[in-house]
């Protein structure tokens, strides 16, 4: 898995038992940091013509080839079923029919001599969806004993079961502003928080981001880098304000965000993964925002909760089993979506 926080390549060796009911463990994981040439390139993908993206598909498959070889022979696995990748997005406008994630070439079951489970999008969104999120097929086999899961990446995601329906939806940016602001003082991340805690709240601008027509918009709704960088950075940018600032006011206006959604039940568990979760300003200040219970899991759950159910979702499509939730991403019908290569 490769998100849009660009914290870099996750890998995880997970076993699924269907004995009885469906369960997992994640038995080794690890994340493989973006070189500066890797992530200067994935920060600009929206840039490059179609022609481009191609070329440096070629080349990221050979990357994530590599990567998932080095990752078998370090952790010395015998026993493997499939390789179930994402890949990176790199272009997302399901409005206009688009989804493309580089990294889910037949290429990459040559190079590592394994089945490969990919792709996972482009289908979703012929068939009218959104093409995301798709993680909510874990959330609904995996982890219903919480009421909502949200999971703080690039994007703030949840998912929660209304009606006897899954609804998932993306809430706002987080970490992909927040770090891309952080970047220009010469770190990778806020760490805990703490420079957002300086700072102070522009009010006008937080008046300005929460006025946005997208928080206006019913689910299915799912954002992407070329939203971020057409609505969000102009917005922040003509305000002139400290590092701090952005981030103080950024941080508020997420966590409000977030704060109108997990507070439409009462009484309600909140479990939450992703990146965010150490933005420990940033869950403070969602613990002060709503009255229901905040669940933080293990480190394990939190760094790999979506390596772990992309590794479902290949699962799913391997056993032919539905794994897009109609519900969710508003395609005209729940499917079995990915490609299956066989060395």
């Amino acid at each position: 898995m490769s998100g849009t926080s660009l914290d870099g390549l996750d890998l995880a060796y997970v076993e699924f038992d269907y004995e009885n009911s469906l369960s997992f463990k994640i038995i080794m994981a690890e994340t493989i940091a973006y070189s500066k040439a890797w992530k200067n390139i994935l920060e600009n993908l929206v840039s490059n013509s179609l022609e481009e993206l191609q070329e440096i598909d070629r080349k990221y498959t050979a990357y994530l080839a590599s990567a998932i070889n080095d990752f078998i022979k370090k952790h010395h696995i015998l026993d493997l079923d499939a390789v179930c990748s994402h890949g990176h997005t790199a272009l997302h406008q399901p409005e206009k029919g688009l989804t493309y994630q580089i990294g889910n070439q037949k290429e990459l079951s040559k190079l590592t001599g394994k089945t490969i489970v990919c792709d996972f999008r482009v289908q979703d969104v012929k068939h009218g969806g959104q093409g995301a999120p798709l993680v909510p097929i874990g959330d609904e086999l995996l982890f219903s004993d919480y009421d909502y899961c949200l999971n703080l990446g690039g994007f703030a995601n949840i998912s929660v079961k209304i009606d006897k329906k899954r609804l998932a939806f993306d809430i706002s940016p987080i970490n992909i502003v927040l770090n891309y602001y952080v970047s220009k003082l010469g770190v990778d991340y806020d760490d805990n928080g703490n420079l957002a805690a300086s700072g102070q709240i522009n009010k006008t601008l937080l008046a300005e981001l929460n006025e946005l027509e997208f928080y206006k918009l019913k689910p299915p709704k799912s954002l992407g880098l070329e939203w971020v960088r057409e609505k969000i950075i102009p917005v922040i940018d003509k305000h002139k304000l400290s590092i701090e600032d952005i981030l103080r006011t950024f941080v508020e206006h997420s966590a409000y965000q977030i704060a109108i959604e997990i507070n439409k039940s009462k009484n309600a568990s909140v479990l939450i993964t992703g990146g965010g979760v150490y933005n420990l300003f940033l869950i403070n200040r969602l613990k002060e925002l709503t009255k229901n219970k905040i669940v933080i899991p293990s480190k394990k759950l939190i760094e790999y909760k979506e390596a772990l159910i992309f590794g479902l979702l290949g699962v799913l499509k391997l056993r032919g089993e539905n794994n897009c939730l109609s519900s969710v991403t508003g395609a005209k019908y729940d499917h079995s979506s990915g490609n299956i290569f066989i060395p």
